[in-house]
Parts: C-alpha cells; sequence; structure tokens
C-alpha cells in the first residue's frame, strides 16, 4: 500500500477515535444542561418574570433610543452611564463601586474563578440557586452545601460549623433564597459574614419584592459583596447584573470580565429603564399585592401545602406534585416541577406570580387538575 495511503488512514482512523468522552472532563459529561422548556402558546408561570408590559409611552421611547443606537460600534466597556444610574437607583454607600454581568450567573462565574487556588471551596446552602453548585463543577471548586432546617430557615450551628471546617473561599446566600422564597434571618446572615474565612456574596436577586437589604451594610464587612440582578423586576431579556462591593475587590474581579460583556442595546435601555424605575417597583408593588392574594387562593385548597414569600414566586408542597404539574400543562398553564431535584423538595412545585388574570387560570387549573387525580 502507497505510503501515502497508509498514512491518510491513519490520520483518519486517529480522528475517529476522538470522541467527547476522552475528552471532556467526566464530572461535565455527568452533568445534565439546564433546561428551559417550550413555552409557546402558555401562561408561563416557571421563570419568575415580570409579566407586565411597560406603558406605551416609555416603550416609544425605547423605540427611538433603539432606533439610534449605534450597533456597529462595540459597547461602553466601562458602561459609565448605567454604572451611575446603578449607583443612584441603589444608594450605594461612599466608597462602594459596581461590576456589570451578562445577568448574575456571568458574575457567580467570575467570582468563582477569581477564588479557584487549589483546594478552594464554595459553600451555600441546600436547597438553593442551582448554579451556585454548577458554576463550581464547570471550573472544578469543592463544593459544599449545607441543608437548610425543615422550614427551609438557615441552619446557623450547621453553617457556622461548615465554614469552620471547610474554610470556604467564597459563600453564596440567596435573600431572598430561591426555590423557597423565604428571607433568612439577617442577623444569622451577619454572624456568617464575620465567621467567614473568605468572601460572602448576598445574592439578591429578588430585591424588588423584599423587606430587606444588606446593600447598606457593605461598608461594615470588608468581605461581604451584594450581587442583584434587574432580570425579576423587568429586564429578564436584556441579561443584565450586578456586584457591589468595595473597589478593592471589584478592581480585581474587574480582570477576570471579558470585554464588552453588556452590549450596546442592554446598556441604553436599561439606562432609560433605570430613568424610570419608580415604574418598574409600581410594578413590583402590583406583584407584591397579587403575591398575597394567590398565597391565600392556594391555602384554601384542601392538600395544598404554601410557605411564605419574599420574592416573586410560590412554593408549594401537593401529593402527586409531577402529575399534577403534567397537568397544569395539558390546561396550558407552565409552572416549575422541582419534585425529585432535591431530597427536601420532595413533591414541590414553585409558581411565578403572574397578572391577576394568569393566576386565577392557574388556582382553577391547579384545583381542576387536583380534584381530576384524586
Amino acid at each position: 500500500m502507497p505510503a501515502l495511503i497508509q498514512c491518510h488512514l491513519f490520520m483518519s482512523s486517529a480522528r475517529s477515535s476522538v470522541t467527547p468522552e476522552k475528552l471532556i472532563r467526566p464530572e461535565i459529561l455527568a452533568l445534565h444542561a439546564y433546561h428551559v422548556p417550550p413555552a409557546s402558546g402558555m401562561i408561563k408561570l416557571d421563570a419568575m418574570e415580570n409579566p407586565y408590559l411597560l406603558p406605551q409611552a416609555l416603550r416609544d421611547e425605547i423605540a427611538r433610543l433603539v432606533a439610534d443606537a449605534q450597533i456597529n460600534r462595540y459597547p461602553d466597556a466601562g458602561a459609565h452611564q448605567l454604572k451611575a444610574d446603578i449607583r443612584k437607583v441603589t444608594n450605594l454607600p461612599a466608597g462602594m463601586e459596581v461590576l456589570l454581568g451578562n445577568g448574575s450567573d456571568e458574575i457567580i462565574q467570575l467570582l468563582a474563578m477569581a477564588v479557584d487556588k487549589p483546594g478552594a471551596t464554595i459553600l451555600s446552602v441546600e436547597p438553593s440557586f442551582v448554579m451556585y453548585k454548577m458554576i463550581a463543577t464547570f471550573i472544578g471548586m469543592n463544593y459544599v452545601g449545607v441543608p437548610l432546617a425543615q422550614d427551609f430557615s438557615l441552619d446557623l450551628p450547621a453553617m457556622l460549623e461548615a465554614i469552620k471546617r471547610e474554610q470556604p473561599a467564597l459563600v453564596f446566600l440567596a435573600y431572598p433564597n430561591n426555590p423557597t422564597g423565604n428571607l433568612f434571618d439577617a442577623d444569622a446572615i451577619k454572624q456568617i459574614i464575620q465567621a467567614a474565612p473568605g468572601l460572602v456574596v448576598v445574592d439578591e436577586a429578588y430585591y424588588a419584592f423584599a423587606r430587606d437589604s444588606f446593600i447598606p451594610h457593605l461598608a461594615q464587612y470588608e468581605n461581604l459583596l451584594v450581587m442583584r440582578t434587574f432580570s425579576k423586576l423587568g429586564m429578564a431579556g436584556l441579561r443584565l447584573g450586578f456586584l457591589a462591593g468595595s473597589t478593592a475587590w471589584l478592581a480585581q474581579l474587574e480582570k477576570l470580565r471579558l470585554p464588552y460583556n453588556v452590549g450596546v442595546l442592554p446598556q441604553l435601555v436599561a439606562a432609560k429603564l433605570l430613568e424610570h424605575h419608580d415604574v418598574l417597583l409600581a410594578q413590583a408593588d402590583s406583584i407584591k399585592q397579587e403575591r398575597t392574594k394567590l398565597l391565600a387562593a392556594l391555602s384554601a385548597i384542601s392538600g395544598v401545602q404554601t410557605y411564605p414569600s419574599e420574592a416573586n414566586f410560590i412554593l408549594l408542597r401537593v401529593a402527586k406534585a409531577t402529575q399534577i404539574f403534567e397537568g397544569l400543562k395539558q390546561r396550558g398553564v407552565l409552572i416549575k416541577n422541582l419534585n425529585g431535584g432535591h431530597p427536601a423538595l420532595a413533591d414541590c412545585l414553585r409558581v411565578t406570580v403572574g397578572t391577576p388574570e394568569e393566576n386565577q387560570t392557574f388556582v382553577a387549573a391547579l384545583q381542576d387538575t387536583i380534584n381530576q387525580l384524586a
């Protein structure tokens, strides 16, 4: 056989033996991609989005702004105007700065990458936001999840013991917590911040629906950072999050932020919306009022257990949760099935607070499904 043909066959054979199983880390192969189910034609109550459109006059302003946007140019790499607007609406303490991310997910990844020394650990509670554990896995860091108490409150002795034992480089605490919806005890969080040898990040994704924030405490603790996203407030499609803290920390984290991570249109539109922050907060107030009504309606259904919420969603527990989830889908309502995701969430479902009409449709569909399965 000619040498050229032999060489070609050898190279073809070598290429054909390269498979994902041979190259990709086993912990990545074992993962399941974050699943976003199709929602076309359904009442979408699964993703903690703001269900309200912007007022028409504001939409017209944004349309004119977008029409004149220089999308042929790269965005302002420092997003100076948007950062100034964020500092203003959040009343950041003096000396604090913000770092912008493509949603909070990118910021979680930046933080993890920054502290990823050999043997470093990320610590959080469970159940909580799944991306803390997923991103630790992505970059090969140790992850430790401390179980919440049975009522989903912080188990402070267990947390302090885990901090002492693991010496985590990074602690994430969602405030309010997702998917449980509750606000942890603020004094307990302060004890955790004081005990932690590394950074503590308080994740306030649902700040607009809660009664408390750790932003006023930023100057009090040198190892505290506060993370927020505007997705729940009505900007989910813009993918914009930010981290607030001292310049000492943020200057180092900026080194890891990819250039131009927040595009021209997200910067322009978000800055315009923050000029009308009162409009978004008024929508959040409407959602909080609907949350109270929805909690009452759900609590009145036999066999449904609800949990207190300071977010824009409600966690409920009901027998045959997966069958009920499927029954709701058949009736055109999409919520989140948490059953099987974590032992503490057995038979749990999570529903986003929608418009009054959406909530009424959901409650009626839930009651109908329960009746059918009885």
